[in-house]
């Protein structure tokens, strides 16, 4: 990884001063393909908001000087929304027992450097600090292989999650609601976990 590089870890109240630009980062990040995300910066805002809120989240954060270049999000299964926790419990998960990464953004000319490995690394040393979790997971979206926004040399991250021990389930899978770009309404996106013990 660059020397230039700074991972910070931060929780809470703590992030604050990182919200406006982290907002900004998910946006961008996020309009690429798979996800198409039609960002809406106020949503973003009131979204991030969940991880101050709650004292037992992280986000790794990324900076190249004091400019945020990356984000990785998590907090305990217990405190995520609806959507994320109903498969765990319809399959007989205790949510106590599970230690949830939302997502990681990287601006496009900061990857390759090993920032994401970074990201799992400090996501699951938190998770090891607060104790008790017997499983780490995060989910994806499933978009088809003819998508017409797929690019031709795009390359799932199957391999990358799989070499830091995560393991698809696809039994554990949810619905997510988002504007894709050029769409004019919002639509139901379906999303499966990974998971690592």
């Amino acid at each position: 990884m660059s020397k230039k590089i700074r991972i910070e870890r931060k929780s809470g109240a703590a992030l604050e001063r990182q919200i406006t630009d982290l907002a900004r980062l998910r946006i961008e990040v996020f309009r690429d393909f798979p996800y198409l995300y039609d960002g809406d910066f106020e949503y973003e805002k009131k979204y991030l908001q969940t991880y101050l809120d709650c004292p037992e989240s992280v986000i790794v954060l990324a900076f190249d000087d004091e400019k945020v270049v990356g984000a990785s999000t998590a907090m305990p299964m217990k405190h995520e929304t609806t959507e994320i926790q109903k498969p765990f419990l319809e399959n007989g998960y205790d949510l106590d027992d599970v230690f949830y990464c939302s997502e990681s953004v990287l601006n496009k000319n900061y990857r390759g450097l090993g920032i994401g490995v970074r990201f799992f690394e400090e996501r699951e040393a938190h998770a090891a600090e607060l104790g008790g979790f017997k499983h780490i997971s995060f989910c994806c979206v499933e978009r088809s292989e003819n998508h017409p926004r797929r690019p031709a040399n795009y390359m799932p991250l199957d391999a990358f999650w799989n070499k830091r021990g995560y393991v698809k389930h696809p039994e554990l899978h949810t619905e997510y609601v988002w504007k894709d770009l050029d769409d004019t309404e919002e639509t139901a996106k379906p999303m499966t976990f990974w998971l690592k013990k």
